[in-house]
């Protein structure tokens, strides 16, 4: 099973460090063989076995009222949606992937997070993307967009799932090192939920789907590394993704569950073969005997390490009963996939690789796994904060200077129309994305459920300054918000993902951003009674530039009832109606400009406190909206976020048919009241004859209805009123400072 030698001088190639090596003569009683080594290697890897997060990841609430699975537990968050059907939805990074090949990197980071709805037996509807890129006026940011769009959009559009929305940042600190995130969201019946633990000694382990070849070998190990020196170009341990092969795998596994051929399933990702059959196996405490030398192989892969750590696309590993081997058979082969029996489950406990008649590993299953046999470090912390400027900037005080703010804030890339990237993807197909077809969005991304009058609402969100300002209140916020605008379209939220980008742990400022952060999420998710169902974390996104500014992405999915009598849309209505700002006292009266883009691009405030953080006014919203949306009383919605009200209302204007008439509290300054990036604030439009209706119910609801003015319909202009005179904006002029793209 290979010298002793070979290994230990393995062991510092591989990644492993001299404690970690003798950690796994430990748990093995002896030296570990060459293959063992390459296995410990790549499932004790960061990305794999979450060595530095999982002591603070188990802080999170796992599991909520209509949870059926706990976080982590299968490949994918699953929420019980009634009438026999349950939500499965998950994000995962393909950072430093996207990095070095970004077309690859970003395609292969949206075929893997697909695998992983189909792994729990569900059928994928929808994607969403999370993107944080390098200043887009640089010629490396401009290549990395034009790869990872153009991949995201290729494989999406290929594999038949359409993209229905994301969100899209740019900041220096990303330059050389992206941030891609990768969200899928599908559906299955209840009683056809595949679980990814393995069952039955002598049913037959079978891998289904492309050969394995050369590609992504020690991808695994590469994401757990910093993006320095040789790193950025390690092409290698790129993963190679073919989406028309993945349609193939969809329909085949989607008719054997529907048959119930399948015991157990588990994608091939991160660490592939090696991953895949280390986990089924440790979920469900049997053992497995593997025979390598019969994987499908291609592209001279030859080696047994090589078989097990190759993270080709589009492979997964079923756990069969051997009765119904014949039919999984004549299925695959009706989808021309490659079907082979690899080995068979045992009662042994222990996870054995045979090649060539010897066997050249022999572990049990659990010494592989995070939170058992992986080792768990809690790195040491430094506090950070950044010196903030809390000097009084220069108020507003003219028409001019007014109208400045507004186009430039417009014409910031972060906050313009992000149709130039979207419109590559394919939105529409399947024919249930609500809103797009007579180009009337809700605040997210709302897709139909087939053959229901339900519909599921989904976000994706993080505002990295945030964050940077303060970790916990930051991802506090995103939470906030990514709920908030779920609610916006009448949906009720039910359940957060998320996927924390970090740099390395091992730097104390980082990680302790990273701690603060997970301790965000966690008092977000109690206080707004969302479960946390799964998600990812994405370490080493460093260079010798220096980190990534703190990125954790938050995802929210909410269920809409009754989705075309409720369905909220963002833009104003061709009809008369009432402006209204919802929020609580501090949020009319007393609006800050922490962390703002006004701030920041205005003023020039690098360093600010982060926005208001009102976790009680948050969850009175997202309860009150979907309430007001049942009732029919929203003409429109939209959340208050990046670059504030004035945006929000404008936003809905470019969206909508009509523009508006508005005003502000007299005593609050308009900077703050306009240009605010605080929570708890979503402005609606409702009908005058329904005005009273909605302001009774929102101080039933214990918040402030506050009646910003009137929408004009049909018109494109816009007038402000502020304390020093009327303002007037020509929307049309606006419209287009938005739309120009930022390249």
């Amino acid at each position: 099973m290979g010298s002793l030698l070979t290994s230990r001088a393995i062991a510092e190639t591989a990644g492993l460090s001299a404690q970690e090596y003798e950690r796994i003569c430990a748990l093995l009683g002896r030296e570990p063989s060459f293959v063992e080594v390459w296995l410990f290697s790549a499932l004790w890897s960061e990305h794999c076995s979450y060595k530095s997060s999982l002591v603070h990841l188990r802080r999170l609430p796992r599991k909520g009222p209509r949870s059926l699975r706990s976080a982590g537990e299968e490949n994918a968050g699953l929420i019980d949606m009634g009438d026999g059907w349950a939500i499965a939805f998950k994000v995962e990074s393909h950072n430093h992937p996207s990095a070095v090949a970004p077309y690859q990197g970003a395609a292969t980071g949206v075929g893997g997070i697909h695998r992983d709805i189909m792994a729990v037996g569900a059928r994928p509807i929808a994607a969403l993307n999370s993107l944080h890129f390098g200043w887009p006026t640089t010629p490396e940011t401009q290549r990395i967009i034009e790869g990872v769009v153009r991949g995201i959009g290729d494989y999406g559009n290929a594999f038949g799932v359409p993209t229905v929305g994301g969100e899209t940042y740019f900041a220096p600190e990303y330059t050389g090192k992206p941030i891609v995130n990768a969200f899928s969201i599908g559906l299955v019946k209840t009683d056809k939920i595949i679980s990814a633990k393995a069952q039955g000694p002598g049913n037959l382990v079978v891998y289904l789907g492309a050969a394995t070849g050369p590609d992504g070998i020690g991808g695994a190990a590469f994401a757990s590394e910093t993006l320095e020196g040789e790193n950025r170009s390690n092409l290698p341990a790129i993963q190679v993704g073919d989406p028309f092969k993945e349609k193939l795998l969809l329909e085949a596994l989607s008719e054997m569950n529907e048959a119930g051929l399948i015991v157990a399933m588990q994608d091939m990702g991160a660490a592939g073969l090696a991953s895949s059959t280390a986990e089924i196996a440790a979920r469900g405490g049997v053992g497995m005997r593997v025979y390598l030398d019969r994987v499908p192989l291609r592209g001279g892969v030859s080696a047994p390490h090589e078989i097990l750590l190759s993270e080709s696309q589009e492979r997964m590993l079923l756990i069969v009963r051997p009765e119904h081997l014949a039919a999984v058979q004549a299925i695959a082969q009706k989808w021309e996939l490659p079907c082979e029996v690899i080995g068979e489950v045992t009662d042994t406990g222990l996870l054995e690789y045979w090649w060539q008649g010897e066997k050249v590993a022999e572990v049990p299953p659990s010494t592989l796994m995070a939170g058992e046999g992986a080792p768990i470090y809690d790195w040491p912390k430094t506090p950070w904060q950044p010196a903030y400027v809390l000097e009084p900037y220069t108020p507003i005080t003219s028409a001019k200077a007014f109208i400045a703010v507004v186009e430039r804030l417009l014409e910031h890339p972060n906050i313009g129309d992000k149709s130039w990237l979207y419109t590559q993807y394919d939105r529409m197909v399947g024919a249930s994305t609500m809103g797009s077809a007579n180009d009337s969005p809700a605040a997210v991304p709302v897709v139909r459920i087939p053959y229901t009058d339900r519909a599921l609402a989904m976000s994706l969100d993080c505002n990295p300054w945030w964050v940077e300002a303060d970790p916990r209140i930051g991802t506090a916020l995103a939470v906030a918000e990514a709920a908030r605008q779920v609610a916006c379209s009448g949906a009720i939220p039910l359940g957060v993902t998320n996927c924390l980008n970090f740099g390395s742990p091992q730097v104390p400022e980082v990680y302790w951003q990273f701690v603060e952060a997970v301790e965000g999420l966690k008092l977000a998710c109690e206080t707004l009674g969302l479960p946390v169902t799964g998600g990812n974390v994405s370490f080493y996104n460093q260079d010798e530039a220096g980190p990534i500014l703190p990125t954790p992405v938050i995802g929210v999915v909410g269920i809409l009832e009754k989705a075309l009598e409720r369905f909220v849309p963002m833009g104003l209505p061709a009809e008369p109606a009432y402006l209204y700002l919802i929020t609580d006292l501090e949020g009319l009266m007393h609006p800050t400009l922490g962390s703002s883009h006004y701030l920041r691009e205005i003023a020039e405030i690098r360093y600010s406190p982060p926005p208001r953080l009102a976790l009680e006014t948050e969850k009175k919203l997202i309860t009150l909206l979907p309430q007001l949306a049942a009732k029919g009383l929203l003409l429109a919605a939209q959340d208050v976020s990046d670059g504030g009200l004035l945006i929000a209302l404008l936003e809905m204007a470019f969206q909508g048919r009509a523009g508006f008439l508005v005003r502000q509290p007299e005593e609050v300054p308009p900077a703050a009241f306009w240009f605010s990036e605080d929570g708890g604030r979503v402005v609606v439009a409702v009908s005058p004859a329904q005005a009273q209706t909605l302001e009774a119910l929102t101080t039933e609801a214990g918040l402030i209805a506050y009646r910003l003015g009137q929408s004009l319909p049909q018109l494109a202009w816009a007038e402000v009123a502020l304390p020093f005179g009327k303002v007037p904006l020509d929307l049309i002029a606006l419209k287009a400072k938005w739309q120009k793209p930022p390249l």
